[in-house]
């Protein structure tokens, strides 16, 4: 028996087929709309043709599917215990990364184990958010607006932060510290520290710029902001990304006529400049109607979150989903030449399987959240009674 509206009640929440039917499908719908317009995109900027780009991204988001909803039957309590393991996990591996990581274009960023070949940055992005809400969820709302317990959270975050940076991953480093701060801040940060801290980043900014980044790093910070200066070198990619989104006008050119990705002038066009492709093909109206989806998506989130009777589940879920946006955000303003270029892609949209993963895997635990919402975490070692 069902409350209405579909909502079970909590004595029935651990049947398998109320766990299935719990599962917001209509965010579901949303996720396949967005995959579904990456590979449009990428089917486009192929000639018209499933290879290299559409076919194989349409089958790992089928995969990717398959485990966000395995995933979204997995208790709550089992992600609360995973949390620090994982955390951990990631952690070690960034380690790894160093003494033994593959290097690739000057990057020594990726780990080959078995044959497979993938980042430990993406591991952290998950375990961040799981080990940062456990360890709020024990907290008063006291300690989390102003203690010195925040000097835990700030290490949690810093050190991976620190490692990613190194390899050196500027774009990842950024996304992994502003997903930590974002739950700190969602946990109940006073106002006064969260006012200093922006203080202190505007502050450090510019020395951080000239004397801690690498040299190219640094080029693309400072031709970000004037790109005329270098049009064929550091300059090009948001030269090129702006025509393609100017020339796209309201409706765009149509589909598969973008000259700017068809004859090869946007650089990586089926990655990180992907929504340019969008822009020149089908105009403000496509680029709008993409947008509307990612902030549908968030907004569902949101009130996933909203509704959680854990706070380890609230926050988890806000964390996970202050991830996505950021991707959103860091994109979108990259492309539109807003944001230096760092190499993130948008979530999705863009060809690539390590990122879709672990998106997948932070939406599986979002729905967790919403398919568990009246399961109570113990503050202590998240027993399953």
């Amino acid at each position: 028996m069902t409350l209405s509206g579909g909502l079970s009640r909590p004595g029935e929440r651990d049947r398998p087929t109320i766990k299935f039917m719990e599962i917001d499908w209509t965010f579901c719908l949303v996720l396949c709309l967005i995959a579904g317009s990456g590979a449009l995109m990428l089917f486009s900027i192929a000639g018209a043709q499933w290879e290299p780009w559409a076919a194989r991204h349409l089958l790992r988001f089928g995969v990717y599917f398959i485990i966000m909803v395995a995933l979204a039957m997995c208790d709550l309590r089992w992600w609360f215990m995973a949390a620090y393991p994982v955390y951990g996990i990631g952690l070690l591996l960034l380690v790894a990364v160093e003494v033994v990581g593959d290097v690739s274009l000057g990057a020594q960023r990726w780990l080959s184990i078995g044959g497979f070949r993938f980042q430990p940055s993406e591991v952290m992005k998950i375990g961040l958010v799981l080990a940062l809400a456990r360890y709020y969820h024990g907290l008063s709302s006291d300690s989390a607006r102003m203690s010195w317990r925040l000097l835990i959270p700030m290490a949690m975050i810093g050190a991976p932060v620190l490692l990613v940076a190194h390899q050196p991953d500027l774009g990842t480093a950024v996304l992994i510290a502003a997903t930590g701060l974002s739950i700190v801040v969602l946990a109940g940060l006073s106002w006064r520290i969260i006012g200093a801290g922006v203080l202190a980043v505007l502050v450090a900014i510019p020395p951080f710029v000239m004397f801690v980044l690498h040299d190219y790093q640094r080029n693309r910070v400072l031709t970000f902001m004037n790109p005329e200066s270098d049009p064929s070198g550091n300059g090009y990619h948001i030269l090129q990304s702006k025509i393609a989104l100017g020339s796209g006008g309201l409706l765009g050119k149509g589909f598969g006529l973008g000259s700017q990705s068809q004859l090869n002038f946007l650089p990586e066009k089926q990655t990180d400049f992907i929504f340019a492709t969008l822009a020149e093909e089908f105009g403000f109206v496509g680029c709008f109607t993409v947008l509307f989806l990612y902030g549908a998506v968030i907004f569902m989130a949101l009130r996933i979150a909203s509704i959680s009777h854990s706070h380890f589940g609230r926050l988890a879920a806000g964390g996970t989903i202050s991830t996505f946006a950021l991707y959103v955000l860091i994109n979108g303003g990259m492309v539109m030449g807003m944001a230096p270029v760092v190499g993130v892609p948008m979530p999705m949209l863009s060809y690539g399987g390590t990122v879709m993963l672990t998106v997948m895997i932070g939406f599986g635990l979002i729905q967790a959240v919403r398919v568990h919402r009246y399961t109570e975490v113990t503050s202590g070692k998240g027993s399953l009674m």
